[in-house]
């Protein structure tokens, strides 16, 4: 992870990593990995669901360079949503920290699985501008106040029976009364792993972008992607 830097936002973590070199901060993208419904386990750098996120961390890095966006990594405390929600916790205790260093920039949450679930719930932060969810994780319930004048956009495989895509239009369904927009989005010929990398990571991209408003910012492909202001 050549470039990276990290550190502890509190004594025993969470953990962000900056990806690439970002003097002149103007944005930032927070990368949230999934993990367990229940798990006091602590995790570890190299762990499989930590590592999903670095693809996304280069490819949004490499789309950013030169237009002030940091892209940070969060690693979590715990594996676990547990009780508390800690992954909610973590996310708001990164945000604060994004504040404290970068001052009040927009930002954009992405994250995967249980991670999904914790950036939807942490979308009412402030500064919070988009939430992404990777094959994200929304039970029956779960709250969308926080979604107001957020632009959300879930993205789903479309063999992924780990979160099911009908939980996700369901949840998007609620969602719209509030956020500025809310749209949905499938990935043909992929679960919940998200293996085509390449897709995944020009969807992360084309949507940071259509929310910072960066008109030329979707590289090859990922240009088809870019109206996530409308509601679908």
């Amino acid at each position: 992870m050549s470039g990276a830097r990290t550190w502890a936002v509190r004594t025993a973590g969470p953990w962000l990593t900056l990806h690439g070199a970002c003097r002149d901060v103007r944005a930032v993208v927070l990368l949230v990995h999934g993990g367990l419904e229940n798990s006091t386990g602590g995790t570890w750098m190299w762990e499989p669901a930590v590592l999903r996120m670095v693809p996304f961390a280069w490819a949004l890095a490499r789309a950013g360079r030169g237009r002030g966006l940091a892209v940070l990594r969060l690693r979590l405390r715990v594996r676990g949503w547990n009780a508390a929600a800690d992954p909610v916790v973590d996310v708001r205790a990164a945000l604060g920290d994004v504040r404290r260093r970068f001052g009040a920039v927009p930002v954009v949450l992405a994250g995967h699985s249980l991670g999904g679930r914790a950036v939807v719930r942490a979308a009412g932060e402030d500064g919070v501008r988009g939430v992404l969810g990777l094959a994200p994780w929304l039970p029956r319930g779960e709250p969308v106040a926080q979604l107001r004048g957020r632009h959300l956009l879930v993205a789903n495989g479309v063999f992924d029976l780990h979160t099911p895509p009908a939980e996700a239009r369901a949840y998007l369904r609620r969602a719209r009364a509030v956020a500025a927009s809310a749209s949905y989005l499938p990935v043909d010929l992929d679960g919940h792993p998200m293996l085509r990398v390449r897709r995944w990571n020009a969807v992360a991209v084309a949507f940071t972008g259509a929310v910072l408003g960066w008109r030329d910012a979707f590289p090859g492909g990922a240009r088809r992607f870019a109206p996530f202001h409308r509601r679908h």
